[in-house]
């Protein structure tokens, strides 16, 4: 559901939510750490830039680094700038006709709910709800466990 953009974005942002509030870091250090290639990552942190979700400094000390703090970008606006058509609900089976209440394909009530859960949860979920968690390995009974705070 989510493009290789959009998760190089989110993996670039989410390092940069880690490092101290302040500071800054250099694009091959963050290219590295979140294994984008620099070329890639450099496109990426324009549009986010232009987007005004981080800031880019030259010279001594600077590098990227968050424009507002994680807790206040929304996952929501981060694929909207590289998957906006994704996070809009469309037909599951055609891009040719629209698909509605009022004229559903046969997959549309399953879908709907499916894509309407994707789009809450982007617009509820902030940078710093993934960006300090970390999944551990394995599951219990199914479930999957999250350990606190770094």
């Amino acid at each position: 559901m989510v493009s290789l953009t959009a998760r190089h974005a989110l993996r670039a942002l989410v390092e940069l939510a880690r490092i101290e509030a302040g500071k800054a870091m250099l694009g091959k250090d963050l290219a590295n750490i979140s294994g984008i290639p620099s070329n890639y990552l450099s496109k990426i942190m324009w549009t986010l830039g232009s987007a005004g979700l981080i800031d880019a400094t030259r010279g001594s000390g600077g590098g990227y680094r968050l424009a507002r703090p994680a807790s206040q970008i929304r996952l929501i606006e981060v694929i909207d700038l590289f998957d906006k058509a994704r996070v809009k609900t469309a037909c599951l089976l055609s891009d040719e006709r629209p698909c509605s209440d009022s004229d559903p394909c046969s997959a549309h009530q399953a879908w709907h709910e499916v894509s309407a859960a994707y789009v809450q949860f982007l617009e509820c979920t902030t940078l710093a709800d993934i960006a300090y968690h970390e999944p551990v390995s394995g599951t219990v009974e199914g479930n999957s466990q999250e350990v606190g705070l770094k």
